[in-house]
């Protein structure tokens, strides 16, 4: 099956000066998180203070010297920086609307960029269902889920990939949110957990969004945690491999970042999703679709994804066979 829509080399360097850009921009973005940074004179003596609500209420980091002078100083160049460079990020992502680069939902990026903030992506969660197809596409350096038309979704689906138990969601950071749903909230306070499908927010506009763990992992989610997804084994096979990351941008030109599981995996779920005898039957069909044409993809614009024996040997074995009837069709 050919690739089509390949992105110039226009569209690649805009693609990379977005990621360093927005790299930086997050770094300063995630020195802020815990809290605005301000001097209070106490009896005379100067201390540094962290304000970690609207109120004005915060906890001190202690008195005026070298370390809590050097904080300040961080913080300020922090905000100084995203400042500067947030405006550039729009520019850009107006240029990457215009080049036509994958892009998604416009709440799906708003919520990537604020579980970035807090470390998230990657640590404990990671992007699978369609909204994965934008990073495989950069990757590939081709539309070619766009071209078939199986780039769009109206929801976004999320697995949890803690490797290790944690007491609270944002236990690291020390800072307000405490779970997923409450930072979800920070970006739109509507989002509300689905009462009788735990694993499912949504916000006023009915915009969903779903919680998946494998299996293996269902004792590192924190017990504090709002949402409470089913554990299915088959998240477990999208947890091999090597993970795909880059920045791409909502439907609104604003960019985040996208962590998504080994491009092969992936493609492999889908097929066998569309072979799950309880799968929605609406859905089988783009499956089906998404899960070829990426494999395609990879054997045709990532070498660097080894679909030969070796890959083959190390697959689950409910996997196996819709590898080799690929492959099979794929040779013929």
């Amino acid at each position: 099956m050919s690739i089509s829509y390949e992105l110039d080399d226009e569209a690649l360097r805009l693609a990379v000066n977005l990621e360093q850009r927005y790299a930086a921009w997050m770094d300063a973005e995630r020195l802020l998180v815990p809290g605005r940074l301000t001097w209070k004179t106490v009896s005379g003596t100067d201390y540094l203070y962290r304000i970690t609500n609207g109120r004005g209420n915060g906890r001190s980091l202690g008195p005026r010297s070298r370390k809590t002078q050097a904080q300040w100083a961080a913080a300020q160049t922090a905000r100084q920086t995203s400042q500067t460079l947030w405006p550039t990020l729009l520019r850009d992502g107006a240029l990457y609307r215009a080049l036509h680069l994958p892009r998604i939902a416009s709440e799906a990026a708003r919520l990537l960029r604020e579980f970035d903030r807090y470390g998230l992506l990657g640590t404990s969660l990671l992007v699978v269902g369609t909204n994965a197809m934008a990073v495989y596409e950069i990757e590939a350096r081709s539309r070619f889920a766009s071209a078939a038309g199986v780039d769009s979704t109206s929801d976004f689906d999320m697995t949890w990939v803690a490797a290790e138990p944690r007491h609270t969601t944002l236990a690291a950071t020390g800072a307000a949110p405490r779970t997923l749903l409450e930072v979800m909230k920070r970006v739109d306070a509507t989002y509300t957990l689905n009462t009788e499908r735990t694993f499912q927010v949504r916000n006023s506009h009915a915009y969903e969004i779903e919680l998946l763990i494998p299996k293996s992992l269902e004792q590192t989610l924190p017990r504090n945690e709002t949402l409470r997804p089913m554990p299915l084994p088959e998240q477990d096979w999208l947890l091999p491999g090597r993970r795909i990351e880059h920045v791409v941008c909502g439907l609104d030109g604003q960019p985040c970042r996208l962590i998504a599981p080994d491009p092969r995996y992936f493609a492999l779920h889908k097929l066998w999703l569309a072979n799950k005898p309880t799968r929605n039957p609406l859905k089988r069909p783009k499956d089906e679709k998404q899960g070829t044409l990426l494999l395609s993809a990879v054997a045709e614009r990532m070498p660097h994804y080894a679909l030969d024996d070796t890959f083959r040997d190390n697959l689950p074995s409910e996997l196996v066979s819709y590898f080799d009837h690929w492959r099979q069709t794929a040779h013929t």
